[in-house]
């Protein structure tokens, strides 16, 4: 596998073929991606709504309407919808959760570890909570970061996917409880294969030079 051309061959659709379904093994990958995703300290501040049926869709379709409206059918046509979620507070309750999941997965070889790591996550998460105040900001990031990794692991799978964030948060907290469960909804990410007649399909990329991206030291 060559990442330039997973790159290459990627690109945010804008029309699905309502007709192809994911294959549920390779949607199984992405699911294991959505998990083992980077977040800063391992903090994994998201949880995840994802449709794979009409009736899901449909529902996943009300954070479309209105304003956001031409996001409508990417959502009810792909094969698979993903609602990505971010935590709305990360207080010390959640910091012993982590704690006790990686020590039941075995990250701490020997058991000072676990208080070192407690230390260093601890530092960065109040000075996201208390110094600078941007918690909620913070989460959201990481949050992007596991969506970065979705639509690049699609792509390498051969599967055409859509990041939207224009969607109503609002219509979809409260069509799924979200607030109650301590989430807020951030954006979707649509999944599939690209329609014969998606436009976007047939452009070329277009990115800024080389010379004005890197600087080499």
């Amino acid at each position: 596998m060559n990442l330039i051309d997973v790159a290459h061959y990627r690109y945010s659709t804008k029309q699905f073929d309502p007709n192809k379904r994911i294959p549920e093994e390779q949607f199984e990958q992405i699911k294991a991606l959505l998990r083992l995703s980077p977040s800063s300290v391992n903090s994994q501040p998201w949880h995840f709504v994802i449709a794979n049926t009409p009736q899901g869709r449909e529902r996943l379709s009300k954070g479309t309407q209105g304003p956001y409206a031409f996001n409508e059918a990417k959502v009810k046509d792909a094969s698979h919808v993903i609602l990505f979620c971010a935590k709305t507070g990360i207080d010390n309750h959640y910091l012993t959760h982590l704690l006790e999941v990686e020590e039941k997965d075995g990250r701490f070889a020997e058991p000072q570890f676990r208080q070192t790591v407690n230390q260093g996550r601890t530092l960065f998460v109040n000075m996201h909570r208390f110094d600078l105040k941007d918690a909620q900001h913070w989460m959201e990031k990481q949050v992007y970061l596991n969506m970065g990794t979705i639509l690049l692991g699609a792509g390498a799978l051969g599967i055409d996917a859509v990041p939207i964030e224009g969607l109503d948060p609002k219509a979809l907290n409260q069509e799924f409880g979200l607030i109650e469960q301590g989430y807020t909804a951030v954006a979707m990410v649509a999944l599939g294969y690209r329609s014969g007649s998606d436009f976007n399909a047939a452009l070329p990329k277009s990115r800024l030079p080389v010379e004005e991206l890197f600087t080499l030291l």
